[in-house]
């Protein structure tokens, strides 16, 4: 019986949550072990169950919004790539873990070609990783500027077939606005993809609940720091928020 082939997004943040210390008192940039080992557990559970690739963040080394912002980089194009080669650190850290430490066969494909440390990505030869039980591991987001990594999930899961895209996040799902701000903040369950578009929310970018959209991709968003959540919302339970 064939496996189901799902995608899972995951930030660079979530590998350097520290446990039980708000997420705001945290450092910024780096890794946390205990917080990797946990995802990589995680991903155990579920492996020998479905199909999994998974596209990387980097957020926890370098955003291209950052240096456009902050170090007032003038060519965006310029912070954007190097957003995307944070995502190639991460992403070959990750499979080393991975591979090391938990046992998984692994590959990393990235759009932005770095052919010393991981192959491009080529659709067929992802597809092919994927039905050998490997678990892939997409970076450098699109490989090109001005799309985010959030938009990658969506492209990479239409790309390859995956039935199911999720977002693992450090809170509950998505919420009418950021409950670490506001204490009346509703959570919302289930969204459609125009109202999360109107409603002008954060939590996945709009480019890609646009790409979703087109494509009649559903988005679950769930708090990936719970032990087994993601293996319940492989399972179906309703776990984290929808949008579709």
């Amino acid at each position: 019986m064939a496996k189901e082939r799902v995608l899972l997004k995951i930030s660079g943040e979530t590998l350097l949550k520290v446990f039980d210390e708000p997420f705001e008192a945290q450092a910024k940039v780096g890794y946390n072990r205990k917080a990797i080992n946990f995802i990589a557990k995680e991903i155990v559970s579920v492996k020998d169950f479905f199909e999994l690739a998974i596209v990387i963040g980097g957020g926890n080394l370098v955003r291209g919004t950052q240096l456009k912002e902050e170090v007032l980089l003038q060519d965006g194009v310029v912070a954007d790539y190097a957003g995307m080669l944070g995502t190639v650190v991460n992403a070959i850290v990750f499979q080393e873990i991975l591979e090391k430490d938990f046992g998984l066969e692994t590959r990393v494909q990235t759009g932005l070609e770095v052919r010393s440390v991981a192959e491009p990505y080529i659709r067929r030869k992802a597809v092919s990783h994927l039905r050998k039980g490997r678990v892939l591991i997409f970076a450098g987001g699109t490989g090109h500027p001005d799309f985010s990594t959030d938009t990658a999930m969506v492209l990479r899961a239409h790309e390859i077939g995956a039935v199911l895209v999720l977002k693992g996040t450090k809170v509950d799902g998505i919420y009418d606005k950021d409950p670490n701000s506001f204490y009346d903040a509703r959570f919302l369950a289930r969204i459609s993809y125009m109202d999360y578009l109107s409603g002008h929310l954060k939590i996945v970018d709009e480019t890609a609940v646009t790409l979703a959209s087109k494509h009649a991709l559903a988005i679950r968003v769930f708090n990936i720091f719970k032990e087994g959540n993601l293996r319940k919302i492989l399972t179906g339970e309703k776990i984290g928020s929808e949008i579709s």
